[in-house]
């Protein structure tokens, strides 16, 4: 069977009710589960869904973000970790140390663990994982940056993917491996010295 026919074989087969099924280069699809949301700078302010899912938190939250400086956002990933909720947190080295509003050093004075990515040109994504391993397992993403222009100047997206265990988990693993590569960053010195 032609890959063309394979491709077109599976796709029917998911349109049928198929679950997670992986595609050549690695790709996966996942049954539709669980609730969606949406929210569009600058009119639908963005950054007060991704406040309100942190404040929801219960056990855990990960972060994977290009740019970071919005204080509100920090201020909500500390108050999770003092009422108990483990937060770690992936950044992108280069804006993270050229950043002058940069609130990546304000997690990891709080007690935040941080990672730099060091291996990409750009660790671009913008991702936020909210008890992963939950019933109502969340996952924010788009092109959301977390900063004051993404909210109020920039035209950006952000989706919210609320009860899908296996994305979740999917994104979660994706988070595992970036990590595994990633320098961990005190605040103080220059990852690698």
């Amino acid at each position: 069977m032609s890959a063309v026919l394979r491709a077109l074989a599976l796709c029917a087969c998911l349109l049928l009710g198929g679950s997670a099924t992986a595609f050549e280069g690695g790709a996966r699809t996942f049954a539709a589960t669980g609730t969606v949301e949406v929210a569009f700078s600058p009119w639908d302010n963005p950054e007060a869904v991704l406040l309100r899912s942190i404040s929801g938190a219960k056990q855990e939250i990960f972060v994977q973000a290009y740019l970071f400086t919005s204080r509100a956002l920090a201020a909500a990933l500390v108050a999770a970790r003092v009422r108990g909720v483990e937060v770690r947190v992936l950044a992108d080295r280069e804006m993270t140390l050229k950043g002058d509003n940069s609130q990546i050093p304000v997690l990891v004075a709080a007690g935040i663990p941080v990672a730099l990515e060091t291996r990409y040109q750009a660790a671009h994504n913008k991702v936020v994982l909210v008890d992963p391993a939950g019933p109502e397992a969340t996952v924010l993403t788009g092109s959301y940056n977390y900063t004051w222009s993404a909210r109020t100047k920039n035209a950006e997206n952000l989706i919210v993917l609320r009860g899908n265990r296996a994305l979740a988990r999917a994104y979660l693993d994706n988070w595992l491996r970036h990590r595994a590569e990633a320098v961990p960053y005190d605040g103080l010195t220059t990852p690698g010295e």
